[in-house]
């Protein structure tokens, strides 16, 4: 029997396809099919993407296996899951499943594998299933270049708290108008709103980017002049992700460092009237210089992060929420 590489536990975190998400609403494959066909949909997309996804676990299981204890997790048990401070943690895409995972770790490294580079962008994702063979290696061996990424952290005056990898939205479960009172240094305003992003650095090619796409168009369209964004420096590369060179680049083409030590936020669709104000609806929040947030939501207000809403925060009437750079930073494998 081959000695084991090492005695840290590697954890692999998976999630189920969406042909696993039909099965479980629907009993069996065969219904499902029905179900999706009856739309006029192309069933077999399903079971290509669930046959490649599987064949890529499996693949993965057995390369890591080869090196160490494995322990497969799936990505509904991740929010419970306590991490050990030596664990090296691979994640098996898409893209999502990275930032999900991050913000519940503390200073392990993450590897993020593309199980279907075909479908997946993979921005989280830099290598395949094949590559695992030698990244868990350099891992192991700290040869690896680790790069930081800076989270956000909403935490409210009872206590509980959440963080955020990509961005974190501040409002109403049903995304219909939300009341709230914004504070940033020493201005304040009353407002409704569909709710207020937070993003980080690593988001900002996200959330953020299509609410600043969609407010230049309407401007530039209104005053029949191309608007260029006031906040261009947003996506200018403060430096490359892994270390290259600096560039010159477009606002579409760029992005904000993942390790960039501030936030921004947006307030989505303000709405002024005689008691509320659209004063204060973009700005950058520093270290030392937090967003703060009083809700006057008297039922379904919700913090949550990273697009997921079954994992939030209660945020009714007089819950305050402080908005700041993470005590802690997120550490990918490059």
């Amino acid at each position: 029997m081959n000695q084991p590489l090492t005695e840290r536990k590697i954890v692999l975190i998976k999630r189920r396809t969406r042909l696993e998400d039909l099965v479980v609403r629907y009993n069996t494959v065969q219904q499902a099919e029905f179900y999706i066909e009856r739309l006029g949909a192309d069933f077999s997309d399903y079971t290509r993407e669930d046959r490649v996804y599987r064949e890529a676990l499996a693949e993965a299981a057995g390369l890591l296996s080869d090196v160490g204890r494995v322990q497969i997790l799936d990505r509904d048990h991740v929010p419970n899951f306590i991490f050990g401070e030596q664990d090296i943690i691979v994640v098996l895409g898409p893209d999502g499943l990275v930032a999900n995972t991050l913000k519940y770790t503390e200073s392990q490294p993450l590897i993020g594998v593309n199980p279907d580079p075909h479908r997946w962008d993979g921005v989280l994702l830099p290598f395949s299933v094949r590559d695992l063979k030698l990244i868990i290696r350099d891992v192991i061996y700290a040869r690896r270049t680790i790069q930081e990424v800076t989270l956000a952290k909403a935490e409210l005056n009872d206590g509980q708290y959440l963080y955020g990898v990509n961005d974190l939205f501040v409002g109403r479960r049903t995304h219909v108008s939300a009341r709230y009172e914004l504070k940033l240094n020493e201005a304040a305003e009353q407002q409704s709103s569909s709710g207020v992003i937070i993003s980080t650095g690593l988001g900002s090619t996200g959330w953020l980017k299509s609410v600043l796409a969609g407010a230049a168009g309407i401007v530039s369209r209104a005053t029949h002049q191309p608007l260029k964004l006031a906040v261009e420096d947003i996506h200018r590369k403060e430096h490359e992700p892994t270390g290259g060179h600096r560039e010159a680049e477009s606002a579409d083409q760029a992005r904000a460092a993942w390790d960039s030590r501030h936030l921004y936020f947006t307030v989505r669709e303000p709405f002024p009237s005689r008691t509320t104000a659209a004063n204060l609806v973009f700005g950058r929040i520093e270290e030392g210089s937090p967003l703060r947030i009083v809700s006057q939501m008297p039922e379904e207000g919700v913090i949550f992060s990273d697009g997921i809403e079954s994992d939030y925060l209660e945020f009714n009437s007089g819950v305050e929420a402080v908005i700041r750079l993470a005590d802690k930073k997120g550490r990918l494998v490059v």
